[in-house]
């Protein structure tokens, strides 16, 4: 039980955060907005009153200009596993008269795939098609699903500078994450800087993902220090998130340490009763001139026994409960059955657990045997 409670815990955790980072990368590095507002007149004297009617800020700039000295120095850092570009923008996607609020991400397709394996979630057509095709845009299914459109259908696509541009459905994405495949369309990044009207080198976000998701924001840090544009890990902006992670280990390791307890406690009464149904055996063994400890040696020696055959018997049921739980359908992103991990770590632990719980169940109760009077329990 130890194994297979551990095995799917922890394979639904490893599916949860595939599923949370289909979308979202480890660091995101963006334009940010400017941290203070500047007055449109500035005035040194004190005495001097300055009204401003109707008064407008000064316009930033937006998104990354030029992304490949960026990139260049961030992919010298071994941390780094991936990394790509996006340019992502609100746009509305028009069908008929039913007309759609979503986001609209230009991608460059190989390092896109490269950091958030998009291939493998798309439920109709290739993601690499969009190298292809100008006109091509994929949408999530739940979107594609809202507007009544399928594979190969034309939708008119609306931005908010009242650019408007037909397109054609050359793919169908699902992610698992239904509030993502709601709003998600994806295009090429070429095709998305000439409906913007954008540099070559343009885009609002550049993504990137490193071997240890958990050292995110160590690894912020440095690249912070590379760039003056703004380094976010994905703890910053997703704190809920990573108070899920927190809580679903600390679950984990509750049920696990509560099968183990259960098991202990388990084994101790077996061991126990075993050794008080032999306490005349004792006593005779005893009287024969065997001392204490060669008690507990012989009823220790059985109990690592039980422990070694139970062990090898617990791992290998344990390991086929897994495999028939691997096989139950269950449709969810990428997942086509219930998410199992086989971490070579849980059979370890739970060996040398089960074999450590029964020494002591075995000598605990043995050495009190060994104290008995054997003059006492042949008269009792």
């Amino acid at each position: 039980m130890y194994i297979f409670m551990n095995s799917f815990m922890s394979g639904v955790n490893s599916a949860q955060t595939q599923i949370t980072f289909t979308s979202m990368s480890h660091i995101r590095i963006y334009n940010d907005l400017p941290a203070d507002v500047h007055h449109i007149l500035q005035t040194k004297d004190k005495n001097t009153l300055v009204i401003v009617n109707n008064a407008r800020n000064v316009r930033y700039t937006e998104g990354i200009k030029n992304t490949e000295p960026i990139k260049e120095s961030v992919s010298g850092l071994k941390e780094i596993s991936a990394i790509t570009e996006q340019l992502n923008q609100n746009i509305f996607i028009r069908n008929g008269v039913t007309k759609i609020n979503a986001s609209l991400s230009g991608v460059d397709m190989e390092n896109e795939d490269c950091l958030f394996h998009t291939s493998d979630y798309m439920q109709q057509g290739s993601f690499y098609d969009l190298e292809k095709r100008a006109d091509g845009i994929i949408l999530g299914y739940k979107l594609a699903q809202n507007l009544g459109v399928g594979m190969d259908d034309n939708i008119t696509v609306l931005t908010s500078d009242g650019i408007s541009r037909i397109f054609k459905i050359i793919g169908i994405i699902e992610t698992g994450s239904a509030s993502v495949d709601k709003t998600r369309a994806i295009t090429s990044i070429r095709t998305a800087r000439q409906l913007f009207s954008k540099n070559r080198s343009y885009a609002t976000d550049i993504l990137i993902n490193i071997d240890d998701y958990n050292k995110s924001k160590e690894t912020s840090k440095k690249i912070a220090a590379m760039t003056d544009y703004k380094v976010e890990a994905w703890q910053e902006g997703n704190a809920q998130l990573d108070s899920a992670n927190v809580l679903r280990n600390i679950l984990a390791v509750a049920v696990s340490f509560t099968i183990l307890i259960v098991a202990g406690f388990g084994i101790y009464n077996i061991m126990n009763m075993t050794v008080n149904e032999k306490i005349k055996e004792i006593a005779i063994l005893k009287a024969m001139g065997f001392n204490g400890s060669d008690i507990v040696e012989i009823f220790l020696t059985q109990s690592i026994i039980i422990g070694l055959i139970g062990g090898f018997t617990g791992l290998a049921f344990g390991y086929v409960v897994s495999m028939i739980v691997d096989q139950i359908p269950f449709k969810i992103g990428s997942f086509t059955t219930l998410p199992i991990d086989y971490s070579p770590t849980d059979y370890v632990l739970a060996f040398l657990f089960g074999l450590l719980i029964t020494a002591i169940a075995g000598y605990l109760p043995a050495r009190n045997a060994s104290k008995i009077d054997p003059v006492a329990i042949l008269r009792g």
